[in-house]
């Protein structure tokens, strides 16, 4: 699963099922969510509707960053 996500979270978005197993022990099954499951959650707050459509991503504006990648890192390991 580590090298493989992004095609299993398609395959599961398109309807199948996963057993994920641990040294040979299942440990988990991914599945698509139930319409029950996903109203249980909308009731809960833990799920909201999109604001805006996916189509809207690419009217991002992007923008330089002022610090590289390895200063955000080791920012954020000293706030730990």
């Amino acid at each position: 699963m580590r090298n493989d996500s992004a095609q299993i979270l398609r395959a599961v978005a398109d309807g199948e099922s996963f057993l994920v197993t641990n040294g040979g022990q299942v440990a988990a099954l991914i599945s698509p969510p139930s319409d029950r499951q996903l109203d249980r959650s909308k009731a809960q707050g833990q799920v909201r509707s999109a604001r805006r459509s996916v189509a809207d991503l690419s009217l991002i504006e992007r923008r330089k960053a002022q610090r590289t990648s390895a200063e955000l890192v080791a920012d954020a390991r000293r706030a730990w």
